[in-house]
This record gives structure tokens, C-alpha cells and sequence, in this order.
């Protein structure tokens, strides 16, 4: 695998680890059975247009500099 390919791979498995262990965690909380459903959707539809907007901007500052 080259060093390119290698480096795509962690930069997305590395964040579903981490993602999916902290949602693990809430979900196993006493207090989780207290959210609507409707409320989890939203918070998981919240994280991920952030992340959108975060990989978007370093995107945007990556490429200035060249």
C-alpha cells in the first residue's frame, strides 16, 4: 500500500474509532433512555455538518498555500 493510500485510511478510520467509542459510551449512559429519538438524529446530523464544514475549511487553507 503506498504512503499515500496508507495516510487516506487513517484519516478516516482513526475518527470512526474514536466516533463510534464515544457514541457507544452515551448510549450505554443511564441518563440515554430520558432522548427522544428525534433528538439522537439530530445531534448525529449536527456532528456530521460540522464535520463537513471542518474537513472543508482545512481543505480550503491546504490549498491557498500552493
Amino acid at each position: 500500500m503506498s504512503h499515500r493510500k496508507r495516510q487516506a485510511v487513517v484519516l478516516w478510520i482513526i475518527p470512526l474509532i474514536v466516533g463510534l467509542a464515544g457514541f457507544s459510551k452515551f448510549t450505554q449512559s443511564p441518563r440515554f433512555d430520558l432522548y427522544r429519538a428525534v433528538d439522537i438524529v439530530q445531534l448525529l446530523g449536527c456532528g456530521v455538518c460540522f464535520g463537513a464544514v471542518m474537513v472543508g475549511l482545512i481543505f480550503q487553507l491546504r490549498g491557498s498555500r500552493t
